[in-house]
């Protein structure tokens, strides 16, 4: 009878998530974008040249971990709603961030800060079943605003093109 209580008791400490060891959001790499943390306003530049509006409230969970929430608001500009986390997964060395919306949409990407760009990509296929590569660029970075890219390669990322451009400034009180 021990042994099957022993037995159940590592069955669970192996299944499932265990405390981590020290703090895994002291490094460095694992503040990499704090520099999103904030409430923002959002625009873009439309197919016909019009100028679309949004706002977006980025934040840290967990009482300042390295777990970062975007609440995206595309409104009025688009009717878009979204949400993402975003860790640094120290043992792989990539940021991680999954992204769901009012759409149903659900992406997932990997990527690293590199040369003041944070760059996270995914592959994934056309409804025709061809592969196609996604990357989102955050670039010219500051404290009070940096632009975003939303691009897309249909040759494993020989070429890529250009879908969205946000620019995002800080909302100062």
């Amino acid at each position: 009878m021990l042994n099957m209580i022993l037995g159940l008791l590592f069955i669970q400490m192996v299944s499932f998530p265990q405390p981590p060891d020290g703090d895994l959001c002291s490094t460095s790499e694992a503040h990499q974008m704090d520099f999103w943390l904030g409430d923002w306003n959002v625009e873009w530049k439309n197919t016909d040249s019009t100028i679309s509006k949004g706002t977006n409230h980025v934040i840290n969970l967990f009482d300042g971990s390295c777990v970062i929430e975007e609440n995206f608001d595309g409104m009025p500009g688009t009717s878009l709603i979204g949400k993402s986390f975003s860790v640094y997964d120290r043992k792989e060395r990539l940021w991680k961030q999954t992204w769901v919306d009012n759409g149903g949409t659900y992406l997932d990407f990997t990527g690293a800060f590199k040369d003041g760009k944070m760059i996270l990509t995914r592959e994934t296929a056309d409804k025709n079943g061809s592969p196609v590569m996604q990357k989102m660029i955050y670039y010219n970075i500051s404290k009070n605003d940096f632009d975003w890219n939303w691009e897309i390669s249909h040759d494993t990322g020989k070429t890529w093109d250009l879908k969205w451009k946000i620019h995002y400034k800080r909302m100062i009180e």
